[in-house]
């Protein structure tokens, strides 16, 4: 996805990085700006609702005060994967990728789940996002299998 910002040259500065659950309506509404990145066609009410979930943490990566990442998971437990950490997104800013936000905060999420007895932590990425699948990738994480779905009437 082509974007309209132009990615800032940072030098990685973990002294001015602070990671830490959003908790606050403010610090939810900051982190919708940048997961509405990813989620470009949901609205911001839609984005939030999600914070209503049984067992849902979101976690925020600032520097120097400014909210740069976001990681929202949940524990669960399935036969494949046993108990595991599911990162539902982990979305770095568009102006601050490739600076090793992402790597520090998908760390985070992992020490997050070993404190809470995960044994893996996973996700799912679409098909076609392949700056994706190379950022897990060169970060230790496999890719397992696939995800199937089919959107059902309620």
């Amino acid at each position: 996805m082509a974007s309209e910002h132009s990615r800032v040259v940072r030098v990685f500065d973990p002294a001015s990085m602070t990671i830490r659950e959003l908790q606050t309506n403010e610090e939810y509404e900051e982190a919708v700006r940048i997961l509405e990145q990813l989620w470009t066609d949901a609205e911001d009410e839609f984005i939030r609702s999600w914070a209503d979930e049984a067992g849902y943490r979101l976690f925020g990566l600032y520097e120097n005060e400014t909210l740069l990442a976001v990681a929202n998971c949940s524990v669960q437990r399935v036969l494949h994967h046993q108990r595991h950490a599911w990162i539902h997104d982990l979305v770095v800013d568009e102006t601050h990728r490739s600076a090793g936000y992402g790597t520090r905060l998908l760390s985070f999420v992992e020490q997050w789940a070993r404190d809470h007895d995960c044994a893996y932590v996973a996700l799912a990425g679409t098909l076609d996002n392949e700056m994706a699948h190379q950022f897990y990738e060169s970060n230790g994480m496999n890719r397992w299998g696939y995800v199937f779905e089919r959107e059902i009437d309620t």
